[in-house]
């Protein structure tokens, strides 16, 4: 009998030259999506409402204690940022954020147990990057937790590869990612990226691209998407600022899993958000993400997102803005959504929440698409399917006393980048 991985195609996504070095780091990837995907999704989810609730408690309470003192509490409106963003010295205890990834990229650590790399110098050599850049740091072969000395705007001239074991920490200086390549994480792992303005991103040519501090790669031309993670695995994406890139803001294909997408904040863009390139890939069937926090802003067409095969956790979100659909699917994927405020604009067509495409209701009725909680307004409508029982399994009398979704403004205030000042709370 052919095993699970015999019946993976090898693909390559952008690397012309399939060397040793990549064949290795694909078997790794392979190994590491097997130990990534989580059983029993429905755990993670149970897990994601129970902390919500507790942490929620918790703040509540505090912030009656504190409510009257001079200067106030500092206003913490969710789980995630209950972690970290409160403590003053923030600076000294960067780290801290290590321990604060919800959802299904809980555990992931980034540099956490490395040491500390100063980005100094915004310009970009994608052949031999200077020290004190981006591009350098990330190609290092060690843990490393990248911070910025000032504000910059980094051009990239080709994508930036990005390896295992990292955290881009933009707290403290005002970074943009602009006006050339993205960032692509493929075949690695344990990757925090936070803080981070990312727009205005165009394909590039490809070429010679340094792909880690012992190897250089020619490399065909990219897609032009903000971030692309490319069987990747443990990586949480966090309080970004994304807008307007030639293809997608943030796509997730190829065997990716465990991975958590939040407070981040998406505007002018056609196709935000894509899970899964292809409807026959059978890796993907180990795809599980979590989408939770963030503000899906003006200016956005589709794809909030748009999955296939794997199980998605899309919570606690503000759809302010789509023009097709918000969330859509192919292949049979398991979407939850629980939580969320859907906004449908005043054109009758763009009402419904979701798409399953041209796909006949007899083909996709056996797919578990649940809503639980969400907050439907101007006729805003999300056409569930699957099992009428399967809402059971995800532990809706768990997640909250209230209706969650009427509390997501609140939830999301602070979505995208924050203005994080040295002593101060973020």
């Amino acid at each position: 009998m052919l095993s699970f991985f015999a019946l993976i195609p090898t693909l390559r996504a952008h690397i012309a030259e399939y060397d040793e070095y990549w064949k290795a780091r694909e078997l790794e990837a392979i190994e590491n999506l097997n130990k990534a995907y989580h059983p029993n999704p429905e755990e993670v989810v149970r897990h994601y409402n129970d902390h919500f609730v507790n942490t929620m408690l918790e703040y509540n309470n505090t912030r009656r204690v504190l409510k009257g003192k001079k200067n106030g509490p500092c206003e913490i409106t969710n789980p995630v940022d209950s972690c970290w963003r409160c403590d003053p010295n923030w600076v000294k205890n960067r780290k801290r954020l290590a321990d604060c990834a919800p959802g299904f990229a809980r555990g992931t650590t980034g540099g956490k147990d490395g040491k500390f790399y100063v980005v100094t110098d915004p310009s970009d050599d994608n052949a031999n990057p200077k020290p004190g850049t981006l591009r350098h740091a990330v190609t290092q072969l060690r843990p490393l937790w990248i911070t910025f000395k000032k504000s910059m705007i980094i051009k990239l001239k080709q994508e930036l590869i990005v390896t295992s074991d990292k955290t881009i920490d933009a707290r403290g200086a005002n970074v943009h990612i602009c006006y050339g390549a993205g960032i692509t994480v493929q075949f690695a792992r344990n990757v925090i990226i936070h803080g981070l303005h990312i727009h205005h991103i165009k394909p590039a040519t490809g070429g010679i691209i340094r792909d880690a501090e012992n190897h250089i790669g020619l490399r065909t031309a990219s897609d032009g998407d903000a971030i692309s993670l490319f069987g990747a695995t443990n990586i949480w994406l966090d309080h970004l600022s994304l807008y307007d890139s030639s293809d997608g803001l943030i796509d997730v294909i190829q065997g990716s899993t465990a991975i958590t997408i939040s407070n981040c904040h998406f505007t002018d863009h056609n196709e935000v958000l894509l899970f899964g390139a292809s409807d026959t890939y059978v890796a993907d069937e180990k795809m599980q993400i979590t989408v939770a926090l963030n503000r899906f802003g003006k200016g956005l067409v589709d794809r909030m997102p748009r999955c296939r095969l794997g199980f998605f956790h899309v919570v606690n979100n503000d759809y302010t803005h789509w023009f097709m659909y918000a969330i859509g699917g192919s292949s049979q994927p398991t979407i939850i959504s629980q939580g969320n405020r859907y906004i449908a604009s005043s054109i009758y067509v763009t009402k419904q929440v979701t798409s399953r495409g041209y796909l006949s209701a007899e083909q996709w009725k056996i797919w578990n698409w649940v809503s639980q909680g969400d907050h439907f307004m101007n006729g805003a409508y999300f056409i569930t399917s699957g099992d009428p029982n399967a809402s059971k399994l995800f532990g809706a009398e768990k997640m909250m006393p209230f209706q969650p979704g009427r509390l997501v403004p609140r939830l999301t205030r602070y979505a995208g980048t924050l203005h994080c000042r040295i002593g101060r709370p973020c």
